[in-house]
């Protein structure tokens, strides 16, 4: 089966063919600058990448675009589109309404476009790709998959606001979270790891998404019990360019003392802050690691921050769950800094957590470097949210 995994934003379409039984990618690739001019990167397993310019006024244009090429005598990897069997979305906000992947019909629609006022930066974009896959594929089975999903298992004390609680009963004020998708990718990998994968009851597992966009979760019996992120993905821990939580306090004296209307301090909080806004350096952890090395104090007390901050909200929800037998690490941060991650696990020895120094210095691979004599795990497990995407679209078309 093939199944063409969609994530569209408001000018760039990422796409993924692959086989959801065997996680096998026949092609991927990136359209960008679509409204502008129009740019394809395809990439292809053992060949050379293929760059086209090609006008994609919208993202109607950008998904023939990609039909075309995956469909090339010379670029493609199948003969006919007939191959593709059904397309997957990646949907970021589903509000209250979806708890689970779902077909997409019209009704499917009709709530993803009342969550834009929860996602208005991303739910509209999501819905120009189902569209356009709509429109230059109708016979094709479409499926919608929710960044907020899995985080829908959380109880009451711990989504609710402490605002008056009418903002929740009638305008879905609550915590969301985001990321689902791959912490419920990783949080399966690690029950398989620690042999629980039948039986999760009474497993205690805490998932570190950390990259340029960063949250944690609490995962108790399989379900997400906390989350860092809340309403929209600007909560949490510091992340590369967006703030983490703050005290509300600090909007309302920067727009006083600077004249900000709230469109220019949420760019602010959303664009400008994380540890760019720290460092003054990049959003690049990279960057932050090459730039501390050389002695740049603002960059080392970002990479400080962030590590500190996510050190917190693991001790938080260790506390939350009366315990933990698995940390994982995952994307691109969590997966490629083995410094960063025994800089955060050290100090929670007396949680029973010990690295190995020796197996943390790994990038990109699934593996435990947690010492053989610690009481808790610790997982490096790269993460795979297309191959969720894909999984969630072929049970569903099927």
């Amino acid at each position: 089966m093939n199944v063409l995994v969609i994530n569209a934003g408001s000018s760039s379409l990422k796409y993924q063919l692959m086989c959801p039984d065997t996680g096998d990618v026949s092609a991927k690739g990136l359209c960008e600058r679509i409204g502008i001019d129009g740019r394809l990167t395809h990439k292809v397993p053992g060949r050379e990448n293929v760059v086209s310019d090609i006008p994609m006024p919208t993202h109607a244009e950008a998904i023939q675009a990609v039909l075309n090429i995956l469909v090339d005598p010379v670029s493609g990897v199948i003969k006919s589109t007939d191959e593709i069997d059904a397309v997957g979305h990646r949907v970021l906000h589903g509000g209250m309404a979806f708890t689970e992947s779902c077909l997409i019909d019209d009704a499917c629609i009709a709530a993803i476009e009342k969550c834009i006022p929860l996602g208005p930066l991303h739910n509209p974009a999501n819905l120009m790709g189902i569209r356009a896959c709509q429109a230059v594929m109708p016979n094709k089975p479409q499926v919608a998959v929710f960044d907020t999903a899995f985080h829908m298992t959380m109880p009451p004390k711990a989504y609710i606001y402490a605002i008056p609680y009418e903002y929740y009963e009638k305008d879905d004020v609550r915590r969301y979270g985001f990321h689902g998708t791959s912490h419920r990718y990783v949080s399966a990998r690690a029950l398989k790891m620690l042999g629980r994968e039948n039986n999760p009851e009474g497993t205690k597992i805490i998932c570190c998404h950390l990259g340029n966009g960063s949250s944690l979760s609490a995962v108790k019996d399989g379900k997400v019990v906390d989350t860092t992120m809340g309403l929209g993905p600007l909560a949490g821990v510091p992340m590369g360019t967006r703030c983490g939580d703050i005290d509300a306090t600090i909007l309302e004296y920067l727009m006083g003392r600077y004249g900000y209307d709230i469109k220019e301090m949420l760019n602010i909080l959303n664009k400008k802050s994380g540890v760019l806004g720290i460092s003054g350096v990049s959003s690049d952890f990279r960057d932050l690691e090459a730039a501390a090395e050389q002695g740049n104090a603002r960059a080392q007390l970002a990479l400080d921050k962030f590590m500190y901050e996510v050190k917190k909200d693991i001790g938080a929800y260790a506390a939350a769950m009366g315990g933990v037998d698995a940390i994982v690490f995952t994307a691109g941060v969590g997966e490629n800094g083995p410094e960063l991650r025994e800089e955060v696990v050290s100090g929670l020895e007396y949680m029973g957590v010990k690295i190995d120094h020796e197996k943390n210095q790994t990038r990109g691979k699934e593996v435990d470097v947690a010492a053989d004599d610690s009481k808790v795990r610790i997982f490096v497990i790269p993460t795979n949210e297309e191959l969720m995407i894909a999984q969630d679209t072929a049970a569903l078309a099927r």
